[in-house]
């Protein structure tokens, strides 16, 4: 089967994102593997009012399937329907590699992709992007390029080193692509250890401000902005995890970011940090459990409550559009 993301009830970003670049606010971009995150996701957002972009990436869409995906998709709009709530969803691919996948999105019906081509020189990446891009619009479909590469480990993403996004390039590559949002690289980085403790993780909100002077009202993307929260890092290990002591981007410096160009903010660690301690919890508190619904159902109300507190006070989504009638 294939759709139209309209056929789904979703929506593109567009007008999320200029909303949010007039009123001071970032689109939370959530990622999800399965429906329990979906679910904690949209429950969240429908809650606070907030408008929200369900990620999947390549690595979560072979999980899930093709099939499987779009569904996930409508049922988010139909919950918040279900909750009194009229925000926008928007169903992305997060960092596609290739216009063959991008192409699989669409008649799956994403209503969003991203081409990550930044592991390319820039010439190539400018021409990839260009080809999904005329390609996306054809179809209705808005885009999210990149320029700059982050550090750490996301699914297939991988790299070691971190390359500022040239502010210098910007505009070039905005003119000759047609991009309709941008991802760049100021300092975060993907996966759950992107610094040690001890470090004073900074984004370089310099380039950020140069990038706005250079493409005012343009919404702009962080990537791998989640926080790594200890109380959830110290959980896993409390019952019988392991993970290396880490720290993630701070509250203050995301919450700066929204209040300017970052129109969207990503964050998939923190959801799977977040789900994992809560299931590890379950099993080594109640080791005859073996009922999923006794230990997905707590990880799932566990994440909708950390999401909730993250909309408040990160993104400064919390109202953006009606609220769920109560």
């Amino acid at each position: 089967m294939s759709y139209t993301y309209k056929e789904l009830g979703l929506s593109t970003t567009k007008e999320m994102f200029e909303r949010a670049n007039k009123n001071g606010f970032a689109v939370p971009a959530f990622n999800f593997n399965d429906m329990e995150m979906m679910q904690a996701i949209v429950g969240a957002c429908a809650e606070m009012g907030s408008p929200v972009i369900l990620q999947c990436s390549e690595g979560a869409l072979k999980y899930m399937g093709k099939e499987t995906v779009p569904l996930l998709g409508k049922a988010a709009v139909d919950i918040a329907r279900a909750k009194g709530s009229d925000i926008p969803i928007a169903l992305h691919l997060d960092h596609g590699e290739t216009l063959e996948v991008v192409k699989t999105c669409i008649a799956a019906g994403f209503s969003s992709v991203m081409i990550d081509g930044s592991h390319h020189d820039y010439e190539a990446n400018v021409k990839l992007t260009k080809e999904v891009v005329e390609y996306a619009h054809a179809n209705d479909v808005v885009v999210e390029g990149e320029l700059g590469i982050l550090a750490g480990i996301e699914d297939n993403v991988k790299a070691e080193k971190s390359t500022y996004t040239k502010p210098e390039e910007v505009e070039d590559f905005l003119k000759k692509t047609n991009v309709d949002s941008l991802a760049i690289a100021i300092g975060t980085s993907h996966g759950a250890h992107k610094f040690k403790p001890g470090e004073d993780p900074k984004l370089r909100l310099d380039i950020l401000a140069e990038i706005e002077r250079k493409i005012p009202g343009f919404p702009v993307v962080l990537h791998g902005s989640s926080a790594v929260p200890a109380k959830y890092t110290e959980m896993i290990k409390q019952y019988g995890g392991q993970i290396k002591d880490a720290i993630g981007i701070p509250d203050e410096q995301l919450r700066l970011a929204a209040k300017s160009a970052v129109a969207k903010i990503n964050v998939d660690t923190d959801g799977r940090l977040c789900f994992t301690a809560m299931i590890r919890k379950v099993f080594a508190t109640d080791p005859k459990e073996f009922d999923p619904r006794k230990y997905l159902g707590p990880a799932r109300e566990e994440m909708k409550a950390y999401y909730k507190e993250k909309i408040a006070t990160i993104f400064g989504s919390e109202g953006a559009y009606k609220k769920a009638d109560k």
